[in-house]
Order: C-alpha cells, then sequence, then structure tokens
C-alpha cells in the first residue's frame, strides 16, 4: 500500500487523493487575456523531475501542495498552500 502524507491527516492511502495539476503562477485576473487564462487552465508542462502540484484529500476536500518526482512517483514533500500563497484571491468583487 503506497501511502501519502496528507499535512492535515497525516499518512493516508493513496487512493484517497486526487491530483490537480501543476502549480503555476496565475495570471493577472483584471488584465489576462482569454489566451493567458486558457494556457494557465488547461495546458500543463508535464516536466521529467521534480514538480510543485496541487492535491487534495478526497474524502476532507482538504487542497494542499506536493512536490513530487515524476520519474520515480516520489513524494519528497507535502504542505499547506499557505507556505506558497500568503493571501487570498477574491474573485467577486
Amino acid at each position: 500500500m503506497k501511502l501519502m502524507p496528507c499535512p492535515m491527516n497525516g499518512p493516508r492511502n493513496i487512493s484517497e487523493f486526487i491530483c490537480g495539476g501543476e502549480v503555476e503562477q496565475m495570471p493577472d485576473p483584471v488584465n489576462a487575456s482569454d489566451h493567458e487564462w486558457a494556457d494557465y487552465l488547461f495546458i500543463e508542462n508535464n516536466l521529467k523531475g521534480v514538480v510543485r502540484e496541487w492535491w487534495m484529500h478526497v474524502p476532507t476536500s482538504y487542497w494542499f501542495i506536493a512536490e513530487r518526482n515524476t520519474e520515480t512517483e516520489e513524494i519528497i514533500k507535502t504542505y499547506p498552500a499557505s507556505e506558497l500563497y500568503r493571501q487570498r484571491i477574491e474573485f467577486n468583487k
């Protein structure tokens, strides 16, 4: 059984998680073009090696970041998104 260390729930079976894609810099919500938004939402770099990815623990809907080696599938580190993102972005202003 392969385990993933969830920052909130501790080590859990990998089947309890889904990957939400690569962590990337979000375009400016006010000034980005449709092309920039589409690229951000739908295009993945699919790099070999260590990447940062969004992961969700499905039973609790908890989103966090994992650093994972895409060649070996090794999970190097997991941590709350608040370690990278210090403030929340509100879109409904």
